[in-house]
């Protein structure tokens, strides 16, 4: 019996402009997605059925979760038959932004197309990660700093890393990404900043002053609407963070820090009203634990 034990890690948005809707009803964005080191634990054993098991009793273990779904699109697509049982560890919040279940999903792909044998390649991966929702290619493909536009399926490896400590706090709300691009406001006729440049410019020359360009468009209905999100990225820039943004569609947020111990310090001031994640400079996911 075949066991695979990996982390599947978190992302953040530096910046997350919303630019148009297409005909679909799919709104089209350009963000930079950046991990930070809060993961998930996944074990994948092999078996006769497919099946799993998740420690936050909150979330789905049956066929509405992401990691069967994803299980189950890489089986149709082998046309087989095999099963494995999943334990999944789940650390990172769900509804906040971070991609937790696009990475369990990503990771669920990645470790069974080798359990079952499929070695699929890597477009046809991609084909099926997309399917499964716009953040999934990301975890699937990258480890470190990714310029994402499309729906976020369209994915350039910008070969930088931050060169900050980051503080990622999650304030214990649960927001929908539906709920939020239904309430979002609209800046489509506005003239998009390159965010790749700024990204070379922050993170070659440590340019500071490219932060504000880094806008997330979720946060001005977030904060409308959950007053608390709001205060944890006050309490952030409070703390000394050279920047704070919501990340995704929320509801953490995080702040980047030039010295280890002012984020630690900032870490401390949330105490355990929030959990909170602290990532090292040029932080990239390595998946197997």
């Amino acid at each position: 019996m075949q066991h695979i034990s990996v982390k599947a890690f978190a992302k953040i948005n530096l910046g997350l402009l919303i630019t148009g809707k297409r005909p679909d009803g799919y709104h089209m964005l350009e963000t930079v997605f950046a991990p930070v080191n809060w993961y998930d634990e996944l074990t994948f054993t092999s078996a006769d059925e497919l099946s799993m098991t998740c420690s936050n009793l909150d979330l789905p273990s049956d066929d509405n979760n992401l990691c069967l779904k994803a299980a189950s699109a890489l089986r149709d697509y082998a046309e087989m038959t095999k099963g494995a049982t999943i334990r999944l560890t789940k650390n990172i919040p769900f509804g906040a932004g971070l991609g937790g279940g696009s990475s369990d999903a990503a990771a669920t792909l990645r470790v069974l197309n080798v359990l079952w044998g499929i070695h699929a390649p890597s477009d046809d991966l991609h084909a099926l990660a997309v399917k499964l929702g716009a953040d999934v290619p990301y975890f699937l493909e990258s480890s470190g700093l990714v310029f994402a536009s499309g729906i976020g399926e369209q994915l350039q490896d910008l070969e930088r890393s931050l060169p900050f400590h980051i503080v990622t706090v999650f304030p214990e709300e649960h927001i929908s990404t539906v709920w939020a691009y239904k309430n979002f406001y609209p800046k489509f006729e506005r003239k998009v900043p390159d965010l790749k440049e700024m990204v070379f410019e922050l993170c070659e020359n440590k340019d500071l002053t490219v932060l504000p360009t880094f806008e997330n468009d979720f946060e001005a209905v977030v904060f409308d609407y959950y007053p608390s999100v709001r205060q944890a990225k006050e309490k952030l820039l409070e703390e000394g963070a050279l920047f704070a943004s919501l990340s995704g569609s929320g509801s953490a947020v995080f702040g980047l820090f030039d010295r280890q111990d002012a984020a630690e310090k900032a870490m401390q001031a949330f105490g355990d009203k929030s959990r909170a994640s602290l990532t090292p400079p040029s932080f990239k996911m390595i998946q197997r634990s």
